[in-house]
């Protein structure tokens, strides 16, 4: 499963916004019909995981914490209260919650970003933020594959 390229979309009032058809399609072709949504750890945006792979990064996670840690307990509690399961309506919409919506910053202008296997959410003011200056892109895709 392979999520490519970015999108221009925008939330209606309510905050609802539509699944671009693409990415339907890729989740259609692999019998996916669930999501799981959370903010990003990283960046300031949300990220739509097809629910196997949601699944995959949960067992990666818990596989090297301990129930018996604290700090371990700490972390799985965090990162799965802040994910929410996302229901696509018959046409291919779903709902951005609130407190998402604010976390990110999200108005109503939004761009969907293919992540190989989730999809990013961002605020289109945000987006711009994150990326690297073409220079700087090239010398940090040169160390990598030079490695």
């Amino acid at each position: 499963m392979r999520f490519l390229g970015n999108i221009e979309a925008k939330t209606d009032a309510k905050g609802r916004a539509f699944l671009p058809a693409a990415f339907r399609k890729v989740l259609q072709a692999s019998g996916e019909e669930r999501l799981v949504m959370r903010k990003d750890v990283f960046k300031n945006c949300l990220v739509l995981f097809p629910e196997s792979v949601w699944n995959d990064r949960l067992s990666q996670l818990t596989s090297r914490l301990s129930q018996w840690n604290e700090r371990h307990q700490a972390v799985i509690r965090q990162f799965v209260s802040e994910a929410e399961e996302i229901t696509l309506d018959s046409n291919g919409r779903f709902l951005i919650s609130k407190r998402y919506l604010k976390m990110c910053d999200i108005e109503q202008d939004i761009k969907f970003i293919g992540m190989d296997d989730a999809i990013e959410i961002w605020s289109n003011k945000k987006i711009e933020e994150s990326k690297m200056a073409p220079e700087e892109f090239k010398a940090a895709l040169e160390e990598l594959m030079s490695e």
